[in-house]
């Protein structure tokens, strides 16, 4: 930033300080922060539609197919060249990782991140990486308001309310879709839903969509107008979508995470770019439909052109059969997944959003299809209806935001004629995958590690909790072999505690000794020589790991112990002592926090 523009944001911070309540500000950083988030949102797509048209331009315009298998091998490459070399830094997949650092990092997040997605993501998919680009946008947003937040002195709460501003002004922009992308703020990033949260959400929103509007005009991502009227006759098939909508979402979470551990078992950087660069090219060689986000595939899918959707293959000259074109849509939904995936391992930056969306018309197009090439109702069911529904279904599966997935396809029908039916297929989609995967794509690995924010104010409080600043380590250490004497004189006699943690040579916790243990012989001076540690020491109820235990945990731990102290360990070695009363100090001034 220049030094002009510092001076005169530092003057507008000390001018809105002296005329501006809190709230006031909050609502114009909101703005700022929506136009902003509009605005890389903007960048991202133009970068990559520039380099898709470069690469479709004349120049190999007759051996494009060809290019299918090389493109993104190159694509990666470049991508990996300008992480390892040019940023050095770890970009992290985008929603995740602004998960992670509201979390952890209390909403920090490093600068590099403004503008390591703007680079990265187009190269990515614009040389056809199978992923989308809403996660690096929502990312880029979030961290421009994480660092506009900290460089106006916002405390956590606000930072936090900011990068869900962020969040819902990258999706506004991206979809022009407003309401869903205020509910996309609040059912991913937990955030509060009170009036407080709500208006600067709803600022930074329409700012972001009029930024939209401005650049990009009234063009839309998916544009389609609702032909045909949702009938109740219709509603057991969508209840059958709904299910099975639940099983490609199991199924897409299963593979994402199976192909990642995969990757993350191969330790060189060129032969994960390697395997995974040419497993993808051979996969959008034969499945053309795969290469890039995949919005044109969906719009030729609602359009119901087959030949444009599913592209230049070996099947061509048989796309009259139409059963030849279910069991190419059946291809679409079991591939797709694991092309993203490939993508990923191999270093790519990009999201899952639009992969899901993709995903999820192919089925919902699939199945509509089958029920009505299978001769057993007089009137059909509609294809294009089927085909957005079945989009809402696979997202409120596999991203668990089910209020997202029916605002986003009610806004882009351009009303709400298709309410009913998102409804019934997103709740059950939802209800059912909740069932068996508790957490989304996004929150899968944050959860296993307890970095996980959620709607629960105790959760979400213990987990922002930093349990390492109220380890106590004023207590003195007694070694295993010390006598008696050693105890008095070493240990009692120089603490004001009754309470001493027992190690040995090499610091590792063996457990405690309470004053009260040895109260009734500890003037015995004849019992001084003869008594040693090991005769007195007890285990103590508990431990809590540092590198294990959460805020939760322990929570967890004192209550069931009803213990005063537990003691911490690091890799078994002694750290300090954590008291039930500075835990729950910390833990009212957090609630405090996270609240105000």
């Amino acid at each position: 930033m220049g030094t002009k523009a510092t001076k005169l944001l530092i003057r507008f911070s000390k001018w809105s300080n002296r005329h501006l309540s809190h709230q006031q500000f909050l609502m114009i950083l909101s703005a700022i922060i929506g136009f902003t988030a509009g605005l890389g949102a903007v960048v991202i797509k133009n970068l990559t539609h520039f380099m898709q048209r470069l690469l479709e331009g004349n120049l190999i315009v007759n051996y494009h197919h060809a290019f299918y298998f090389i493109f993104p091998l190159i694509g990666l490459s470049l991508t990996l060249f300008i992480i390892k070399v040019v940023l050095r830094k770890k970009i992290g997949h985008g929603i995740p990782s602004t998960l992670y650092a509201i979390s952890r990092r209390k909403g920090i997040m490093r600068s590099f991140q403004m503008y390591a997605s703007i680079i990265t993501a187009p190269l990515t998919v614009g040389f056809g990486g199978s992923v989308g680009l809403e996660g690096p946008t929502v990312a880029t947003g979030a961290s421009l308001g994480s660092n506009i937040s900290r460089f106006f002195k916002m405390n956590q709460s606000s930072r936090t309310l900011l990068i869900g501003c962020a969040a819902a002004g990258a999706m506004s922009s991206i979809f022009k879709a407003p309401i869903a992308a205020i509910i996309f703020a609040i059912e991913v990033f937990s955030l509060d839903l009170t009036l407080i949260s709500m208006v600067p959400l709803l600022i930074a929103s329409v700012s972001a969509i009029l930024t939209s509007y401005f650049f990009f005009g009234s063009e839309i991502i998916l544009p389609f107008d609702l032909q045909d009227n949702f009938t109740i006759s219709e509603v057991p098939f969508y209840i059958i979508l709904g299910v099975l909508a639940a099983g490609c979402s199991m199924y897409f979470t299963h593979i994402y995470f199976k192909i990642g551990d995969a990757f993350k078992k191969i330790d060189s950087l060129f032969y994960r770019l390697l395997l995974g660069g040419l497993g993808l090219g051979v996969l959008i060689y034969l499945i053309p439909p795969l290469y890039g986000e995949g919005y044109n595939v969906i719009n030729n899918l609602l359009a119901e052109d087959y030949i444009n959707a599913l592209g230049t293959n070996f099947f061509n000259e048989y796309l009259d059969n139409i059963w030849i074109v279910i069991i190419l849509l059946a291809g679409l939904v079991i591939f797709k997944i694991f092309a993203t995936s490939l993508t990923f391992g191999a270093g790519g930056v990009g999201g899952i959003f639009a992969p899901v969306l993709f995903m999820g018309s192919a089925m919902g197009h699939c199945f509509a299809l089958i029920v009505n090439n299978l001769g057993i109702l007089r009137n059909p069911i509609s294809v294009s209806s089927f085909t957005m529904v079945g989009m809402a279904g696979l997202m409120a599966g596999v991203l668990h935001a089910p209020l997202t997935a029916i605002f986003l396809i009610a806004e882009l029908t351009g009303g709400y004629e298709l309410f009913v039916p998102l409804m019934i297929t997103a709740a059950i989609s939802f209800m059912i995958t909740n069932q068996f995967q508790p957490h989304s794509v996004y929150t899968m690995e944050l959860a296993k590690r307890g970095d996980l924010l959620t709607h629960n104010k105790d959760q979400a409080v213990l987990t922002l909790m930093n349990i390492q600043q109220i380890i106590e380590k004023n207590f003195i250490t007694l070694n295993i072999d010390m006598n008696l004497g050693d105890v008095i004189h070493k240990g009692v006699i120089k603490s004001s505690r009754n309470l001493f943690p027992v190690i040995d040579e090499d610091r590792n916790f063996l457990g405690i000794i309470l004053l009260d243990d040895i109260r009734p012989i500890m003037f015995d001076q004849k019992m001084y020589d003869e008594v040693k540690v090991s005769d007195v020491m007890q285990r103590a109820p508990t431990v809590i790991d540092l590198r294990k235990d959460r805020p939760k945990d322990t929570m967890r731990k004192f209550q069931e112990t009803n213990a005063w102290n537990l003691p911490v360990v690091e890799d078994g070695k002694y750290v300090g002592f954590i008291s039930k009363s500075k835990l729950l100090t910390a833990y009212r001034q957090k609630l405090i926090e996270v609240t105000v």
